[in-house]
């Protein structure tokens, strides 16, 4: 199974990065270490995360960090759709 990025995900990665490299350099690497890694687990287990907000989205968590992405499972992908901050106001 593939995982394909939505220009928005991407966006939010980029955020993510830029915000920890100016704010928290120490936790940036490890951060997006446990983004991608958490992601990539997609590939062998697509429905781990919960039930989505909007109908056929499903989301993840990261413990202890406080973002969600949001993804679908297509027939042969996993396409990240977003990847928010917890306390960020979301549809």
């Amino acid at each position: 199974m593939r995982i394909g990025w939505t220009p928005a995900a991407t966006a939010d990665l980029q955020h993510i990065s830029d915000y920890l490299k100016q704010h928290h350099p120490h936790y940036r690497q490890p951060t997006l270490r446990k983004l991608y890694e958490t992601i990539r687990a997609l590939k062998r287990w697509p429905e781990r995360g919960r039930p989505g907000r909007e109908e056929g989205t499903r989301e993840i968590l990261f413990p202890p960090l406080p973002y969600v992405a949001v993804y679908q499972v297509k027939k042969e992908a996993i396409e990240v759709l977003r990847v928010y901050h917890g306390a960020q106001d979301r549809p």
